[in-house]
C-alpha cells in the first residue's frame, strides 16, 4: 500500500466530515474497521462514523477538523488536528448555547487496500464541554 493512497483515503474521510457529505466515508472505511476509541454513541463500521459525525454536524453545523501535522508510513496516517464548531443544536443533552469551541486532538489510522481498518484517537472532549459553559468536573 502506498503512502499516497493512504493519505488520499484519509483526506477523503476528512473532506466528508468537513463538508457534511458523510456518505463519502463509505468508500474509505472497511466494514470491519476496529475503532479503539469510539464515541459512546458510535456504532460499527462506516455507518458508525457517519452517525457520529451526523450528530456532531447537527450540534455544530460549522464543525471542522483542520489537520495541523501529519506523519505517514506504508500502512499508517497519523495526524494532529484542531476541531472547532459553533453550538447551534443539541449536544449530549445540552441545548444550543451559540458558543464556539476549538480543541486539539490526535489520531492514528491504519489502512489496508485503501480503506481504514484500524483507528486510535483522542479529542479534548472536556475542553469542548468547558468552552460551551459546562464543566462536569466541578
Amino acid at each position: 500500500m502506498s503512502k499516497e493512497r493512504n493519505i488520499q483515503a484519509q483526506e477523503t474521510f476528512g473532506d466528508a466530515v468537513n463538508s457534511g457529505n458523510l456518505e463519502n466515508i463509505r468508500g474509505v472505511v472497511s466494514e470491519n474497521v476496529k475503532d479503539h476509541d469510539p464515541a459512546e454513541i458510535q456504532g460499527k463500521g462506516a455507518q458508525g462514523f457517519i452517525d457520529f459525525f451526523s450528530m456532531m454536524r447537527k450540534a455544530f453545523p460549522d464543525f471542522k477538523v483542520d489537520v495541523k501535522h501529519m506523519v505517514t508510513d506504508e500502512e499508517n496516517v497519523s495526524f494532529a488536528y484542531t476541531a472547532s464548531g459553533t453550538h447551534k443544536g443539541n449536544f449530549m443533552g445540552i441545548s444550543p448555547t451559540g458558543k464556539s469551541f476549538q480543541v486539539r486532538g490526535m489520531q492514528i489510522s491504519r489502512f489496508e487496500d485503501g480503506k481504514l481498518i484500524e483507528r486510535w484517537g483522542s479529542t479534548d472532549e472536556l475542553g469542548i464541554l468547558k468552552q460551551l459553559g459546562f464543566d462536569p468536573t466541578s
